[in-house]
């Protein structure tokens, strides 16, 4: 998540005789919705691509991404599904099919799609994960036990000319799952009686049933809320519209009121997995730029991070990804900080002496402090910098990915048949090492012999590797070390 994900949007052909219309009709009218809507969209496009180009970083591949879309990144997309290897660069060691990650700045923890063998065609697999979900598919679904209308144990047989009786087959019931629809929120009203006193005037009301109380938004109501919201990623404009559409009013302020007023309670459920996340043994970091769009110059100094300089003026959302003994926790933060003083703000609780493995890509601030960790670097960070220059480089690319695809199928294999970090690592040394080592090999060899100029993008894409060639190769020496934060 080192950049901001780019999410594709539906294009719209827009002339510029039509904008330049909508800008001349605003002299003298207000604007319809739709040409509002329209000039709107324009504007915001040429912002975001200001921006853009306004920073020190910026590519043309990574403009074409921001205004198409990102492309998947496996090897078969890049290459040409079915594309040999280059008779011209060094052929890497044979394997069976492999997998590679769809290695997208941002992009949520991803596995990858397998790519078939780079001489001959894959082998079809049959697609799993498609038949209909059994009943043991529904844990938490209650069951509801249905006797027989007409038949108890013992009763005779109702087949003519059958002298037998019926036994339960308590092994083998029949099974019927019934799916219904309810409101993610559902009210409910109660109509308390009163009685009066016509004497005294006295009224007296009826309690509500126990277990009631008398706010009207119950807890479970603000953890639905939240869970939509912060689980799901939907807008509390859209709950809205959605409850309106069930008959139950709930504006999106409200929600936030209700979501506010439960927030300290879950405090200390936080603190509590923060606290477990820093005995992690593999620990993952990202950020990604956000925007917060009423972000006082107050809150933003109390916000940062000891330390900090007073001028920091950039807002993100960071991720802080453990692998504990009780599963992984994730743990998010927005404001001025960068992913690795959130990491450190986590380390700094650990009690365990002995550092953690720490996954991220190789930005500087990335790095918690002064915490010791056993740094890893992402190698699909890397190898997306060989992506990116196919065009101008094609043999010399399909050589690093066609080498690279068979480390991503072993560590693939070694989750497959759940290995033990040594294990894993014993299966790397054998398979992926040798591979990892040609690969180094080829690297220099191109820069050695000036085959590559230093300054051009696949000189840069190899100097990135060669940079963190260490950190890259961990998962060789480690017992336990990942090669991708893919699911930062």
């Amino acid at each position: 998540m080192s950049r901001r994900k780019t999410k594709r949007t539906p294009r719209v052909s827009v002339p510029i005789a039509q904008l330049d219309a909508i800008v001349e009709r605003t002299r003298t009218e207000a604007l319809p919705v739709d040409d509002h809507a329209t000039l709107k969209a324009a504007v915001d496009t040429l912002a975001r691509l200001t921006e853009e180009l306004e920073t020190t970083t910026t590519t043309l591949e990574r403009v074409r991404r921001l205004i198409f879309g990102p492309r998947t990144e496996t090897t078969d997309t890049v290459l040409g599904k079915g594309k040999p290897a280059p008779t011209d660069a060094p052929v890497p060691p044979a394997d069976a099919d492999s997998a590679t990650p769809d290695a997208t700045d941002g992009a949520p923890a991803a596995r990858g799609a397998t790519d078939g063998d780079a001489t001959s065609p894959p082998d079809k697999k049959p697609h799993t994960g498609h038949g209909r979900n059994g009943a043991d598919q529904y844990p938490r679904a209650p069951r509801i036990t249905v006797t027989h209308a007409t038949l108890k144990q013992g009763d005779p047989c109702p087949e003519s000319g059958c002298t037998g009786r019926v036994y339960v087959q308590r092994q083998e019931p029949a099974v019927l799952v019934r799916v219904t629809g309810v409101a993610p929120l559902q009210a409910q009203v109660y109509t308390l009686e009163r009685l009066r006193c016509g004497l005294c005037g006295t009224v007296f009301t009826a309690a509500p049933p126990a277990g009631i109380g008398t706010s009207k938004y119950d807890e479970t109501a603000a953890a639905m809320i939240g869970l939509l919201k912060y689980g799901c990623g939907l807008p509390f404009h859209r709950i809205q519209r959605l409850e309106q559409a069930l008959a139950i009013p709930l504006p999106a302020t409200t929600q936030w009121d209700v979501v506010a007023a439960a927030a300290p309670c879950l405090a200390p459920v936080v603190e509590e997995l923060a606290q477990q996340a820093a005995q992690g043994t593999v620990l993952y970091n990202d950020d990604t730029t956000m925007r917060i769009l009423k972000f006082t110059a107050e809150a933003r100094a109390e916000a940062l991070p000891p330390g900090a300089k007073a001028g920091r003026t950039g807002v993100f959302t960071g991720a802080v990804v453990a692998e504990t003994v009780n599963g992984a926790i994730a743990l998010f933060k927005t404001g001025p900080c960068h992913a690795g003083e959130h990491l450190a703000e986590v380390l700094a609780q650990r009690r365990d002496p002995a550092p953690p493995i720490q996954m991220s890509d190789a930005l500087a601030r990335n790095t918690p402090g002064n915490h010791p960790t056993q740094a890893a670097s992402c190698i699909p960070h890397g190898r997306r910098k060989f992506v990116e220059v196919h065009d101008a480089f094609p043999d010399e690319v399909a050589f690093v990915l066609e080498t690279l695809r068979p480390v991503f199928h072993t560590d693939q294999l070694a989750q497959q048949q759940g290995l033990d970090p040594h294990a894993r690592l014993l299966l790397h040394q054998q398979e992926s090492a040798p591979r990892m080592k040609a690969l180094h090999d080829w690297m220099a060899e191109q820069l050695e012999t000036h085959a590559v100029e230093p300054n051009s993008g696949l000189g840069q894409a190899i100097g990135y590797m060669q940079n963190h060639w260490d950190k890259l190769t961990l998962f060789l020496r480690v017992p336990g070390a990942p090669l991708s934060n893919n699911i930062c």
